[in-house]
């Protein structure tokens, strides 16, 4: 079998006996980096996908042009879909952003229950939102009702000990190295349990 050309335009023949069309690419080395991401070597690859070694060297070097169904079963043994194989990864460059916040230097934002230290404030169109809080609560009641926004969030506790309240679950008191990463958008508050004021870690998402 002579060798494909892994520029040309790649045609997956669907099950029903239809193609699908994709846009040219390298579909030899889109496996490969998907092996190599998993720390997978051939051999291992090959077993998950129930192919032979042989046939997924052959691949990944563009010498042959898999059928439907070895694409299906190479897919199944990555853990993605059949389309993703011929999807170039999202983000093709590093951007590089970086932020550093020394200790004491984060941009304060204070409440009445919490004190927020916002990390990385110098970084705009983030996709999570750090920053340290202390939490100045000691019962549920200083609470206006449930706090409630969009995205998931994720709390570390720095010091002291402090209670998660969550509309959904029993309190649950947390102490330092504890952790706990729930839906932001049910309703939570934390108080802390210390004589003083507990330090948390809180990371929000914003997507």
């Amino acid at each position: 079998m002579q060798p494909t050309d892994p520029k040309t335009m790649i045609r997956v023949a669907r099950e029903a006996g239809g193609e699908a069309h994709v846009e040219p690419l390298n579909l030899g080395e889109r496996v490969r980096e998907l092996r190599r991401s998993l720390g997978w070597t051939l051999e291992e690859a090959a077993k998950r996908a129930g192919l032979a070694r042989s046939t997924l060297s052959k691949i990944e070097n563009g010498q042959m042009s898999p059928t439907y169904a070895a694409l299906k079963k190479l897919a199944g043994g990555l853990s993605i879909s059949v389309p993703q194989l011929f999807t170039p990864p999202s983000k093709a460059q590093i951007n590089g952003r970086m932020a550093v916040t020394k200790a004491g230097e984060g941009q304060a934002q204070a409440t009445v229950t919490y004190e927020h230290e916002l990390l990385a404030g110098s970084l705009s169109k983030k996709q999570m939102l750090p920053y340290r809080a202390t939490i100045r609560a000691r019962s549920f009641d200083e609470f206006a009702g449930w706090v409630r926004h969009d995205g998931e969030e994720f709390l570390l506790v720095l010091t002291g000990v402090v209670r998660l309240y969550t509309e959904f679950y029993e309190p649950v008191d947390l102490r330092r190295g504890d952790s706990a990463y729930y839906d932001a958008a049910m309703g939570h508050n934390v108080v802390s349990l210390s004589d003083e004021d507990a330090t948390i870690l809180w990371v929000t998402s914003l997507v």
